[in-house]
């Protein structure tokens, strides 16, 4: 299927000239282990993909013993694999690389002088107890690092063999027009397909070749069970705290807390007894963390509250799953109810989540204002999300963004905030159901538009 990801991966090769390794992040199951493949096929004479879940201890000993000859490392490793190595037009892929972290400190060496013998070589790893297995090893420099995300909506609809719909939305967006009633009609439909199935490829394709929810909940099913399997066998001392925090955030989001409560999970909690563990389901890529930023202004991350946060499953699919878990399975009934818009529970959680994926794949850090002030009435407010944006004038660069699922709705949190600090920001935004207008200062975006934020 076709990804974004592909071109980064087109623009590093053109870019570092054999210079620079690169390091591929992203959770489990997000295809990083295809899309590199594919990628080594497509735009290489040959390539040699050493899985070091499965290496021997002969192509292991080449990074302990081989490395001060790299002509001669080079030669070994290609008779081990059977694969001829070609000056400048070879790949080599490191996978499951946190396993043998040996290696990621090598790439110092294999990538010196344009790569000795002209090797490009891309390391591929999944953010899986990063911490423990580099604490020991030397980072290399020469490593350039890709991010990569669930399917975002584009993809989905590039899946679904649309590629005419997404250009008109970043058309309407440019030129701040409304899309039409048939267009927007047609889009929230498959936005709504999109954020029940989700971005996860295994889900995605499920959807595509069978079109059977039934079929694509147990497809991310089985990925929240791998979830659920790492951080056991991963979480070292502290897996009992990241499992109860992984299976309370539907919960979390379910009630509209504006930040996540640890007394939740256990009476008396304090954030510092479960710092760590919220920090690795974010290392891992399996949450998005969002931070309560004190005040608007150009450095969101110097205002940064770091024990008043909120918790966004990655994968807004994975949430639904998540949180319809009723007998291991969610039913074609509820399926069908979501993707028409009347399940009978509150849809603000799954509509926020979407947003908070989109705001990430799209290359913002997330954060959140919160102002709960008991003496001035005036000063309490919430804000879902503020974004930095391109600076104009003498004007700061951040945008409030509300999220709003339902029809009917109040901004008065809004209306407060850009009175309070108006001359700070950027363009106030209103992400709703409906299509775009202007009105009162406040740019109304129809959901689907996050992603061009």
């Amino acid at each position: 299927m076709r990804r974004k990801a592909y071109d980064s991966l087109l623009a590093w090769k053109n870019g570092s000239a054999g210079k620079t390794a690169l390091l591929v992040q992203g959770a489990r199951r997000v295809g990083k282990s295809y899309i590199v493949e594919e990628f080594a096929k497509k735009e290489y004479r040959s390539y040699i993909l050493i899985d070091f879940n499965k290496a021997g201890e002969q192509v292991k000993d080449l990074f302990n013993n081989d490395l001060n000859d790299m002509r001669s490392f080079f030669l070994k490793l290609s008779a081990l694999y059977g694969t001829s190595l070609h000056e400048r037009e070879s790949l080599i892929i490191f996978d499951e690389v946190q396993l043998f972290p040996r290696a990621r400190s090598a790439v110092k060496y294999l990538v010196a002088d344009g790569g000795s013998e002209g090797i490009l070589v891309a390391s591929e790893i999944a953010l899986i107890s990063i911490r423990e297995n580099v604490k020991d090893i030397l980072i290399p420099s020469e490593e350039d690092r890709l991010d990569m995300y669930p399917f975002d909506f584009e993809e989905f609809l590039w899946a679904l063999g649309d590629d005419t719909i997404m250009p008109l939305i970043r058309d309407s967006f440019e030129k701040k027009r409304p899309l039409g009633q048939a267009l927007h009609r047609k889009t929230m439909n498959l936005f709504r397909q999109y954020i029940t199935v989700g971005g996860m490829p295994q889900a995605v394709e499920a959807f595509v070749r069978t079109n059977d929810l039934s079929e694509v909940d147990r497809a991310k099913r089985r990925i929240l069970n791998l979830y659920r399997d790492d951080i056991r066998k991963h979480a070292k001392g502290y897996e009992m705290k990241v499992e109860a925090i992984y299976d309370e955030i539907p919960s979390q989001l379910k009630n509209q807390n504006r930040h996540f409560k640890i007394s939740s999970l256990e009476k008396g909690a304090r954030f510092g007894e479960y710092r760590d563990a919220m920090f690795w389901l974010s290392d891992a890529m399996i949450v998005n963390n969002c931070y309560n930023s004190t005040e608007p202004n150009v450095g969101l991350n110097m205002n940064r509250d770091r024990t008043l946060l909120k918790c966004y499953m990655s994968d807004t699919g994975l949430l639904v799953s998540h949180a319809f878990d009723e007998n291991r399975i969610m039913g074609e009934e509820i399926y069908k109810k979501l993707l028409i818009d009347k399940l009978e529970v509150n849809m603000g959680m799954v509509t926020e989540n979407a947003v908070a994926q989109m705001l990430t794949a799209a290359g913002h850090r997330l954060y959140f204002y919160s102002s709960p002030s008991r003496n001035q009435a005036q000063d309490r407010m919430e804000i879902d999300f503020l974004i930095s944006k391109s600076r104009v004038g003498n004007r700061h660069n951040i945008s409030p963004i509300e999220v709003k699922s339902g029809k009917n709705y109040t901004l008065s949190s809004l209306r407060k905030f850009v009175a309070k600090y108006g001359e700070q920001l950027h363009t106030p935004y209103v992400l709703h159901s409906a299509d775009l207008k202007i009105e009162d200062g406040i740019t109304f975006l129809p959901l689907y538009m996050a992603c061009l934020l």
